[in-house]
């Protein structure tokens, strides 16, 4: 019996490696709340790993939001994080934990990388200044990975997700992403009839998405990939893996699928006024394709899936 630690296993990609994890004979998941385990706090993690023998950890705990939220508490996005990830990689080590999966994000990436952006572009140039904080925390998770593996010989694997969206989102108005954010609001507009729904930018900014079902059985594949074959793919100071579909749309082409998928049938209005946030933002996707994965939803596919969840989970999910 394999017992498996899923940390932020009530958000979206732990729920997600809940549902998967689950389907596995001879797997034991063990979760916390947190009102159960504080994760910012060392004494609290060091505990549950004293009284909980752990195989493997899969690292999905963090403080997440949008630009308004990143632009917002920048403070809580590194510090949390930061605590979270120390505390649980440092005390997995203690506890002979070998293997374990750390869930970055693609803003680890710089402003102005090449397309589509390989994972050697990590450190090659400045961040997004609106997500800086959270980008350094994620950067620094990597190198708390690599760093044990090097020093120890652990097997700490990352992934670099794309931007993501499906069931257990965060939905907020102001605190979201942009699927999330953009459902509900065209989701409410579309119930109470409005003429319009005022979308920020030009939406010529272009994003990949990704399931967050598919992006649960991309982890599974990367932390239980034979050693050799993930040691020649990647790096010993380089060893993060991109996690995407491999194709872009615009944030129009988004915009357009979800008022369809909600029904909406007012005029869409851009307000220029406001950032469109860097432009493109593609990640290389060969590295994780020569493991053996591939995505199974596409967008409408996606978005359809993910608005059925919302309509019967609305009432949790809209406060």
């Amino acid at each position: 019996m394999k017992t498996i630690f899923i940390a932020g296993h009530q958000g979206m990609v732990g729920s997600a490696l809940v549902r998967e994890l689950s389907k596995r004979p001879r797997t034991h998941i063990i979760t916390r709340s947190r009102s159960e385990l504080d994760l910012t706090q060392q004494q609290e993690v060091r505990a549950f790993f004293s009284h909980n023998q752990i195989d493997e950890v899969y690292l999905a705990a963090g403080k997440v939001g949008g630009i308004y939220a990143n632009d917002t508490y920048p403070a809580e996005f590194i510090y949390q994080n930061l605590m979270i990830q120390s505390n649980i990689i440092h005390e997995a080590h203690k506890h002979d934990v070998q293997k374990l999966l750390f869930l970055g994000s693609s803003c680890i990436y710089p402003k102005f990388a090449e397309q589509p952006i390989v994972e050697s572009a990590l450190l090659t140039g400045q961040l997004e200044k609106t997500n800086e904080p959270y980008a350094v925390a994620k950067i620094a998770g990597i190198k708390l990975c690599e760093s044990y593996n090097r020093q120890y010989s652990r097997d700490y694997r990352s992934v670099m997700p794309t931007n993501l969206y499906g069931p257990n989102d965060n939905f907020h108005p102001k605190n979201s992403h942009v699927i999330p954010g953009l459902l509900r609001r065209f989701h409410e507009a579309a119930q109470r009839g409005d003429n319009e729904v005022i979308v920020w930018g030009s939406g010529k900014a272009r994003r990949d998405f990704l399931h967050v079902d598919d992006l649960a059985l991309a982890c599974i594949n990367v932390l239980e990939a034979d050693s050799n074959l993930y040691d020649s793919l990647t790096q010993p100071m380089m060893s993060h893996i991109n996690v995407g579909s491999g194709r872009d749309y615009s944030i129009e082409e988004l915009v357009l699928t979800l008022a369809k998928v909600t029904n909406f049938q007012g005029d869409i209005v851009w307000d220029r006024s406001k950032p469109d946030g860097t432009l493109r933002k593609l990640m290389d996707t060969s590295q994780i394709t020569a493991l053996g994965w591939s995505f199974k939803h596409n967008l409408e596919e996606g978005l359809m899936a993910t608005y059925k969840w919302y309509l019967n989970n609305e009432c949790s999910v809209s406060k």
